[in-house]
């Protein structure tokens, strides 16, 4: 009997859209604890059970290429999922949603009992129009972010951000982010290792929490205190410099003492915490990605002092920054033979 639980995912299939906001999360799951240890020659471990569905059970087309997808079941045949992919349905997103409009109490339905859904692109507008996302932080493609404002005012539309979670309502801004925030959910409910095998062997990068312009909120559970939010907004953006808990207060117009009992209370960590693993992951992504002087990566993520960022790191993740760059330095020699013998 494995040791996790085989997750639930439905990836809807719409028609007139771009099929790859469909294919790939498809794959990324499918894949997820499974192609790696098949390129390596163990039984492969699926951590997804993978299931498309579309409103009536009957196929979808695309636009391109005369392409179309048969569905394995209808939406109305899946009571329970433990995660629902929505992907973009074309640019005539009015007319979609009244197409459409059978997908809305269903998703309404998924999210009440506990699932994660995530909109790909245009797929945000199905979240929107379903009232999952107001007074919530979203985001879609930018060339449309305009016309979303102005049909759903309520929600804090991000067009500058290229992926947004908000209390398990996930958006997109663009075709690939399709796989990176099909990843995303791979390392949020399977670790962190699980993600990185199989993002590698997908040949795929691995979405980058710090990046400017990619924002998740992945370390704390999901609340509605908007000066939390706004203080974990800052702190994501500005972990590189020094940062106090007084300078975080006055940002969000706070007290010390109430930012630190409101943040607690939402997130399960203080201030300081949240900020030491905002760079703790940072790290970590760097220390995947070159090969910097573990100073320079100390430096980068705002510790000076490189013994302190070793203690801390160690004590987070289990190994020290040398270790931890072994280890993803191995996995990345590995993912290169494994390709080479793909290639013969």
């Amino acid at each position: 009997m494995s040791e996790f639980e085989v997750l639930n995912v439905t990836v809807i299939l719409l028609d007139d859209g771009y099929a790859s906001t469909a294919l790939m999360p498809i794959e990324v799951f499918h894949s997820a604890g499974a192609l790696w240890r098949e390129l390596r020659g163990e039984a492969p471990e699926p951590r997804f059970r993978v299931t498309t569905a579309s409103i009536d059970g009957k196929p979808v087309r695309s636009p391109y290429a005369g392409l179309s997808m048969s569905p394995e079941t209808k939406i109305a045949a899946i009571d329970r999922t433990d995660i629902a992919i929505i992907p973009t349905s074309g640019l005539c997103f009015n007319e979609k949603l009244i197409e459409n409009s059978a997908l809305l109490p269903w998703l309404q339905k998924q999210h009440a009992h506990g699932a994660y859904l995530a909109g790909v692109c245009m797929g945000a507008a199905y979240l929107a129009e379903a009232g999952l996302l107001d007074s919530r932080q979203a985001t879609t493609h930018w060339a449309i972010a305009d016309a979303f404002r102005q049909r759903w005012p309520n929600v804090d539309w991000r067009p500058d951000m290229f992926v947004t979670e908000d209390a398990r309502l996930l958006c997109s801004g663009g075709l690939t982010a399709a796989a990176d925030v099909s990843l995303y959910l791979v390392e949020k409910l399977c670790g962190h290792e699980v993600a990185v095998q199989t993002a590698k062997s997908l040949l795929l990068t691995m979405p980058r929490t710090h990046q400017c312009g990619y924002a998740v909120l992945p370390f704390s559970p999901a609340h509605d205190d908007d000066r939390v939010k706004a203080a974990e907004h800052f702190i994501q953006a500005n972990f590189k410099i020094p940062l106090t808990t007084e300078g975080i207060a006055s940002h969000v117009a706070m007290s010390s003492r109430t930012l630190i009992r409101r943040f607690k209370a939402a997130t399960g960590r203080l201030p300081g915490a949240y900020l030491q693993a905002v760079r703790i992951e940072a790290a970590k992504s760097m220390l995947e990605s070159d090969d910097a002087p573990i100073q320079a990566v100390a430096s980068s993520v705002g510790y000076d002092d490189a013994a302190h960022f070793r203690e801390l790191f160690k004590r987070s993740s289990g190994m020290t920054p040398a270790e931890y760059r072994a280890h993803f330095a191995e996995l990345r020699v590995r993912q290169m033979e494994q390709t080479a013998l793909a290639n013969r």
